[in-house]
């Protein structure tokens, strides 16, 4: 590679702050105002935690509204199901990223793909949680697994591993 095809990028009167703080979130204290791509829920602190559930309340109203959900696919009570949450905000995510300025005009019709096998998954969640059918939110039992998984503190009772 020459000089010539150099890979920096200069912005002038100091807009270089600013072009990196939309990219990257933070430059010197200067914040973006767009969410980042994807966190994990579990490794979210409270503040994020509280923008990213602010953004993703009003991407299911539009996602509701825009595309005529019924509640067979996203009940009232999505919020308080946590496979709808991971569903909605993995689709969220993925329309997001579906349109950047970059995008060669895949991006759209990729996002309608994932949204078709998102509305299945959604539909088989909302059945199998019930609450459509009550009319009411129908809370989902916690599964505790048994112990004894490697790791855990009761790994020497399990037959067949180390004391």
């Amino acid at each position: 590679m020459d000089e010539e095809d150099s890979f920096e990028y200069t912005v002038g009167g100091g807009a270089e702050d600013e072009f990196a703080a939309m990219l990257f979130g933070s430059t010197e204290g200067k914040r973006s105002n767009r969410v980042p791509m994807t966190y994990r829920w579990r490794d979210m602190d409270p503040r994020t935690a509280d923008a990213v559930w602010r953004h993703l309340v009003k991407w299911v109203q539009w996602l509701v509204d825009t595309y005529h959900l019924p509640t067979s696919v996203v009940p009232d009570c999505w919020w308080r199901h946590s496979e709808m949450v991971a569903e909605l905000y993995g689709l969220q995510r993925a329309e997001q990223a579906s349109y950047t300025e970059d995008d060669g005009g895949f991006g759209p019709i990729t996002f309608h793909e994932r949204l078709t096998s998102s509305i299945e998954r959604m539909r088989g969640y909302t059945r199998t949680a019930g609450c459509v059918g009550l009319q009411a939110h129908r809370a989902t039992v916690p599964r505790v697994l048994p112990p004894g998984a490697p790791g855990s503190p009761t790994l020497g009772s399990v037959p067949g591993t180390p004391d």
